[in-house]
């Protein structure tokens, strides 16, 4: 059974799911891939332990702090993926990484001399667990900020909650993730 809840943000309405012990999911209403992976019939509303904790964890974010924990996580994805989503946890708060420095570490990890930043790009955006695990701070090379499932308005609010110098990033005028 996955249980599921909902937390009011000041960017807008976040869904939340979680096992009995581990969160599984947390996502903006409506992002791309909102929800991916759950079967709707065997989610029941209810506030766990874990769905706790991260309301925890949210507030204090959204109060512009960072947390000094984190409630057990478990998303669901492929081993690259997984490479990739403890990359982000690396990246410090209140600042970015670029998808070609994530790809160099994931090759570097695999035993690899090269690792495609689009293919960092793919696990980036389907990471099911937004803003714990901070896909908002990747940004492109030339410092472009593109590439958040939530959108690029909810991207630049939490880069701009967490006090990140955004002096030399920039919106494109076109792009496939905007």
């Amino acid at each position: 059974m996955i249980f599921v809840s909902h937390y009011d943000s000041p960017l807008g309405m976040i869904y939340m799911a979680a096992d009995d012990d581990v969160l599984k999911g947390v996502w903006f209403e409506g992002q791309k891939y909102f929800a991916s992976g759950l079967d709707k019939k065997e989610t029941e509303d209810k506030e766990t332990p874990v769905l706790k904790q991260t309301k925890e964890w949210l507030d204090l974010y959204f109060a512009g702090k960072e947390p000094e924990f984190l409630p057990p996580l478990a998303p669901e994805g492929s081993e690259f993926q997984k490479k990739v989503w403890k990359i982000l946890l690396m990246i410090p708060y209140g600042k970015t990484m670029t998808y070609g420095e994530i790809g160099r570490k994931v090759a570097e990890m695999s035993g690899k001399k090269t690792m495609s930043a689009q293919a960092v790009g793919g696990a980036v955006g389907h990471n099911p667990i937004s803003i714990l695990i901070p896909c908002h701070r990747v940004v492109g090379t030339n410092g472009s900020l593109t590439g958040y499932a939530g959108g690029i308005e909810k991207k630049i609010g939490l880069l701009k909650l967490e006090r990140t110098d955004m002096s030399e990033m920039f919106v494109p005028k076109k792009g496939t993730a905007l």
